[in-house]
């Protein structure tokens, strides 16, 4: 699906600009109060934090789709050469770029890249390599959700099982209050991933009366738990966050994820969205303290303009991103795809019913 590749990129551009003009954090490196820089622009970047929560909705609906008919341990394989070799690389170009080139950023330890090598780092209290990674963790607990069905064989009744338990368990894990349940169970980010689910359910089954409950109740509660976000997103940016900039983002979410399954979009076939799809992803692991740091040094210490500074940034982590896509990605991928299939190393059988 093409225009969902197109989707996700869009969606990363959204990130950057956030943290490049949104977050008030990001006038050390302009050397000016960020809201001063592209003032024009500013009301919108600082609602590019959704961005985050559009890609979980993302993340349901792909790895829905990507799972169908493989087995677990195919499933882990995918997941493991998706995400780890460009992944690595990105940390090790962000620890060079932090510590070579000073800023504000402190470097890390190299204690703590070791352990952001694993992914593992928020589990194992290290800190952040980059501050984007936190969404890694969030991602990983939802494979690890997921691939409890995807051990049984993917069906509609099971997906629609899963998605009915882990909706009800949403609110029961709030009012539960128990550590252990809400770390599983993820009551802050769980609807974006679950409205995903639905709307592939509804692409890949049509109107079923079950999936458009599951798709509605998640709705609601994606619009009450952006709702409950806005208090620290105005503490970030130093600006108002208004509710109905959230339902117009929401909205326009919905509509594209609606026209998506019912092939109203199948006319974007551009062979060149399927490049900045796969763009997207290394592009969120370096922008934020990769370009911090080249608008630093453009702007912060030589004076150099916003409106060259702005757009070098974004085209030179567009451009570092497609350099880790086809020297590191793909290749490392291969291999690590070819390794991980070894007969008798995971079992090839998919067990999908």
């Amino acid at each position: 699906m093409r225009a969902l590749d197109g989707l996700r990129l869009v969606v990363a551009l959204m990130v950057a600009l956030y943290h490049y003009l949104g977050r008030e954090s990001a006038s050390d490196f302009w050397g000016v109060d960020v809201h001063r820089v592209f003032p024009n622009a500013d009301f919108l970047a600082h609602y590019g934090w959704l961005g985050v929560q559009i890609f979980f909705v993302i993340s349901g609906f792909v790895i829905c789709m990507s799972s169908w008919g493989k087995s677990v341990g195919q499933f882990a394989t995918s997941r493991v050469v998706r995400l780890y070799p460009v992944y690595w690389a990105a940390i090790c170009l962000t620890f060079l770029v932090v510590t070579f080139v000073p800023t504000v950023i402190e470097a890390p330890t190299l204690g703590a890249v070791l352990a952001n090598m694993t992914m593992f780092q928020e589990g194992l209290g290290a800190r952040h390599v980059d501050g984007v990674y936190w969404t890694l963790w969030v991602e990983l607990r939802f494979y690890l959700l997921f691939a409890l069905v995807v051990w049984t064989g993917l069906s509609y009744r099971k997906v629609a099982l899963f998605c009915a338990a882990w909706t009800i368990a949403i609110p029961l894990s709030d009012r539960i209050g128990n550590g252990l349940v809400s770390y599983l169970v993820q009551p802050k980010y769980a609807c974006f991933f679950l409205l995903g689910i639905g709307f592939y359910l509804l692409h890949r089954f049509g109107n079923q009366f079950v999936t458009w409950l599951l798709v509605g109740a998640n709705g609601a509660f994606t619009l009450f738990r952006l709702e409950t976000f806005m208090p620290h997103q105005e503490d970030v940016t130093g600006r108002d966050v208004h509710y109905w900039g959230v339902l117009v983002m929401v909205g326009l979410m919905a509509l594209f994820f609606l026209a998506l399954v019912r092939g109203r979009l199948d006319w974007m076939s551009w062979r060149w969205l399927t490049v900045a799809g796969a763009l997207s992803y290394p592009f969120y692991l370096i922008h934020q303290n990769v370009g911090y740091t080249m608008i630093g040094v453009l702007a912060g210490r030589h004076g150099v303009s916003a409106y060259v500074v702005l757009p070098a940034t974004v085209l030179a982590m567009l451009l570092l991103s497609w350099l880790l896509h086809r020297l590191v990605e793909r290749p490392v991928s291969a291999f690590l795809q070819r390794q991980l299939r070894r007969p008798g190393l995971l079992d090839p059988q998919p067990v999908s019913r």
